[in-house]
């Protein structure tokens, strides 16, 4: 089942200015919302800050309820090996099988890895995964 795959992502737009990131970090310790992983990208005059969290849907109430700008959005995530070439793994699933990776990040510590990512088919992707033999992780896993 393909939906149990798919990790809702939270696309928090920050004002790429002092103390931007600063504000959402205290909006989202006053909705007592927990992070897991984040990426910061840029744009022009804005950033996105992509966070995995521990309740996406409160959250996203939460924050939109403080006037901060989030969307949600649903990616897919494995455990890597946390060794050279354990990203490649997954990238070679994935391109062999023509699926796109738009972005990715990935959370890491001594023990274990997850790379988050999102494809233009999650369930062509979820599918490849699974026939290669890689867990794909669900939000009770994260």
């Amino acid at each position: 089942m393909v939906e149990e795959h798919m990790i809702k992502q939270l696309s928090i737009f920050i004002n790429n200015e002092p103390g931007g990131l600063a504000k959402v970090a205290a909006a989202l310790k006053d909705c007592n919302v927990n992070l897991k992983a984040f990426n910061i990208a840029e744009s022009s005059g804005f950033g996105v800050f992509r966070a995995i969290v521990d309740d996406p849907d409160r959250a996203c109430g939460e924050l939109s309820k403080k006037g901060i700008v989030v969307k949600e959005t649903d990616v897919i995530a494995i455990p890597m090996t946390n060794r050279p070439g354990g990203l490649l793994d997954v990238a070679k699933v994935i391109g062999d099988a023509h699926i796109n990776v738009e972005y990715g990040y990935a959370y890491a510590d001594n023990n274990k890895a997850s790379f988050f990512f999102r494809v233009d088919d999650i369930a062509a992707a979820v599918g490849k995964l699974k026939e290669a033999g890689m867990k794909v992780l669900t939000e009770k896993d994260i």
